[in-house]
């Protein structure tokens, strides 16, 4: 698991998400289009979250004015989710699922599916 992740501040995963959109590298003109329209955000407030989030080691500047996420959406969300569980389900997923299913937040389908896959998982052992 990446522990950049977790140094990963709510304002700054709105840029994260912008970088995690766009499979490539992102100029700040782009950037900053996008969270001028998206959040009604200055550019200074931008410029900000990027510094931190470059003096952090969370993105990289690829060349001048050009960034690039160096954690993953993939790695986010896993951190995020391993860090959810433990916090509020003492570590059991079991629990988190449970709780999904007795507040109703799953359909049928939804529960099929999580079926199909523990299904495929234990084929795959």
């Amino acid at each position: 698991m990446n522990d950049l992740a977790g140094k990963i501040q709510d304002a700054e995963l709105e840029v994260m998400r912008v970088l995690w959109e766009k499979a490539d590298a992102m100029s700040l003109i782009d950037i900053r289009k996008i969270l001028s329209d998206r959040c009604g955000w200055e550019d200074s407030t931008i410029k900000t979250l990027l510094r931190r989030l470059l003096d952090k080691g969370i993105v990289r500047l690829e060349k001048r004015g050009v960034y690039s996420p160096v954690v993953t959406r993939d790695e986010y969300i896993q951190w995020s989710t391993h860090t959810f569980i433990n916090k509020i389900f003492s570590g059991s997923a079991k629990n988190l699922v449970a709780t999904l299913v007795s507040n109703e937040q799953l359909d049928e389908k939804d529960i099929k599916e999580l079926s199909a896959m523990f299904n495929a998982g234990e084929k795959n052992e």
